[in-house]
């Protein structure tokens, strides 16, 4: 298979890039380098095509003879301020739409696309007179007061988390999100205009080596990693009590090569998405200790501020079933195990 993979240098499609390789495939590398991603210095890899992915149309025949599109490129992150909205709306959704036009226009009919469980803004809640419940965002006077859960609409009663399927409805809540549900929309239009497949793989929270280190687009493991190297207890935002699915890079990886190869077999005109989860949720104060505990420095104990930021959701915990049963995938690298070795990886550095 001859795969044409976008964000080819980036913390996550360097991996990828390696296991298809690994797996006797071709990879056809792109990438821009964005400065927010790579340093202000970055150079790029050697076999990597310097492209923008919103000029696609203009890439000449670099999707001739191209098989499947694998297309990481992306901005990351949660959206610091508002003005990062043009930034997501030009590279996400513009970004993507140009890619889905050349492929049309150069016969590439297979997808594989880099989705994220934000596009689920809260989880799956349940109320225990009423059931499944859909909680509104939470609001600046509860946060204000140290009140952090979710309650039911109905009772006003706590609501307990639960994991999350494909089926769930989208609720994007922030302007990365948004431009992450854009992306899936495109791509789910394409399939059926175009005749063709794609699959969305919506990643948890990826950490692993050559994560990007302390920006403000960077994960929340490896920025606690960067507060221990400093001497310093994590910062922990809320109570510490937020459930999430944290999933290794080389997990990531491996699902990317399952749904490449899979989309030979499916059937086209419609987009099918998947949760990328380790299937192994912990809390973020967990998240901290754990990397503390790789660091050696297990003293320093998470530090629990009662911050917040507005857009934030409380719980968001994926099923990771639907990706065993059709892709064959399941994870590797659990959070016990992998987040304690993460401590000692080596990073991204900026430049």
């Amino acid at each position: 298979m001859r795969v044409l993979l976008t964000g080819s240098a980036g913390f996550i499609g360097t991996a990828i890039g390696r296991v298809l390789e690994d797996a006797g495939h071709e990879v056809v590398r792109v990438d821009v380098l964005l400065p927010m991603a790579h340093g202000e210095a970055a150079e790029a890899p050697p076999g990597t095509n310097l492209l923008d992915v919103r000029d696609a149309g203009g890439w000449g025949d670099l999707l001739d003879g191209i098989d499947a599109v694998c297309h990481q490129a992306a901005v990351v992150g949660a959206g610091v301020t508002v003005a990062d909205l043009p930034l997501y709306a030009a590279h996400n959704d513009l970004g993507t739409a140009a890619l889905l036009a050349a492929m049309s226009a150069h016969g590439v009919s297979r997808l594989v696309l880099a989705s994220s469980m934000v596009v689920y803004g809260e989880g799956r809640y349940v109320c225990e007179t009423h059931g499944d419940r859909v909680p509104p965002p939470r609001s600046r006077a509860a946060l204000d007061s140290g009140d952090f859960e979710n309650h039911c609409d109905l009772c006003g009663g706590a609501l307990t988390w639960a994991a999350v399927a494909e089926s769930a409805r989208l609720d994007p809540r922030s302007s990365y999100a948004a431009s992450k549900v854009a992306q899936e929309h495109y791509a789910s239009a394409w399939a059926r205009q175009a005749d063709a497949t794609a699959i969305a793989l919506r990643y948890h929270n990826v950490y692993g080596p050559h994560m990007p280190a302390d920006t403000p687009y960077s994960g929340v493991a490896a920025i606690f990693r960067s507060s221990l190297e400093r001497g310093e207890a994590p910062q922990v935002f809320e109570d510490g009590g937020q459930q999430r699915d944290f999933v290794h890079v080389d997990d990531v990886a491996r699902a990317n090569l399952a749904a490449l190869e899979a989309t030979a077999e499916r059937s086209r005109g419609e987009l099918a998405a998947y949760n990328v989860a380790s299937g192994h949720p912990v809390t973020i104060s967990e998240v901290a200790a754990l990397v503390a505990r790789g660091t050696g420095q297990s003293e320093l104990a998470p530090v629990v501020t009662g911050r917040y930021r507005i857009g934030d959701v409380r719980h968001v915990v994926a099923s990771p079933h639907l990706a065993e049963k059709e892709l064959g995938f399941r994870a590797e690298v659990l959070p016990d195990d992998g987040l304690p070795t993460f401590a000692n990886d080596p990073l991204r550095m900026h430049s």
